[in-house]
């Protein structure tokens, strides 16, 4: 637990200066962490970090991440963001002829699919930024007080399991305790920062983005659990990797664009 606190404090102080000041430096901020998270999902299918196809899912990463302000920088390539998609992936595919299908088809899905978990989810992390600070705050929150909330529910409470194959620890208490958790701070928000015009929504949002981030931690676990291993990483010494930390943000923010809650 020591170690626990020390890293979420020391992690806190790196973060949230990036927050707070957004624009380009929180831009590449997400752009390494995003990175390393690739790297933590290809290490867990025994991709290594130093091979053709992690460079070139580092590039499909990289291209999902342009946020709406960045999109600019592909004008000096004659291709558009589709196309550079395309040929990347046709890359992969002949690279699985050229190795004679060490790296196969199966592979290559999961290079893709690495990429576009990742990208999309951080790149809508990037779009929450840019959209206003108290987005990003507010999204931070849920997932903290989802967490938060869960935990502390699922101590008092916890009886019933919610998922025990895929996570043996949480609770069906535990997962509606971190829905009040998300639903008070929401509450809170909206008193103070006013990020939208009706309580209701933001009662309602927050109910759902709850959900939201507690299916992206058992989708997180569920990776583990099929590749046999306890974290992601070992970046954060007694929280595991990135994605053991953001696997519940990366699923959730971008459901806050899909439903026009942030424009």
């Amino acid at each position: 637990m020591k170690t626990r606190i020390i890293t979420a404090i020391i992690g806190l102080a790196v973060f949230l200066p990036f927050v707070l000041y957004g624009s380009w430096p929180f831009i590449i901020f997400i752009y390494i962490i995003g990175t390393i998270g690739l790297f933590e999902l290809l290490n867990m299918k025994r991709i290594s970090v130093l091979s053709f196809p992690t460079l070139v899912g580092i590039l499909l990463l990289w291209l999902f991440l342009l946020s709406s302000e960045m999109t600019n920088i592909l004008d000096v390539i004659p291709l558009t963001k589709t196309e550079i998609l395309y040929a990347l992936v046709f890359i992969l595919l002949a690279y699985t002829v050229l190795v004679k299908n060490r790296f196969s088809f199966d592979d290559v899905s999961f290079v893709l699919l690495s990429a576009l978990y990742v990208g999309i989810g951080f790149g809508y992390v990037i779009e929450t930024r840019l959209a206003g600070l108290e987005f990003l705050l507010y999204a931070l929150l849920i997932v903290w007080f989802t967490d938060s909330g869960a935990y502390f529910a699922g101590r008092a409470f916890g009886k019933h399991k919610l998922w025990p194959i895929i996570s043996p620890k949480k609770t069906i208490e535990g997962f509606f305790g971190g829905i009040i958790g998300a639903v008070i701070i929401g509450i809170i928000i909206q008193l103070t920062l006013d990020i939208h015009e009706h309580m209701w929504v933001v009662i309602v949002v927050s109910i759902f983005a709850s959900l939201l981030a507690q299916i992206g931690d058992l989708i997180q676990s569920a990776f583990k659990r099929i590749y046999d291993i306890k974290d992601s990483g070992h970046i954060l010494p007694g929280h595991g990797g990135i994605l053991d930390r953001f696997d519940s943000l990366i699923f959730m923010v971008p459901f806050l664009h899909f439903i026009q809650f942030i424009i």
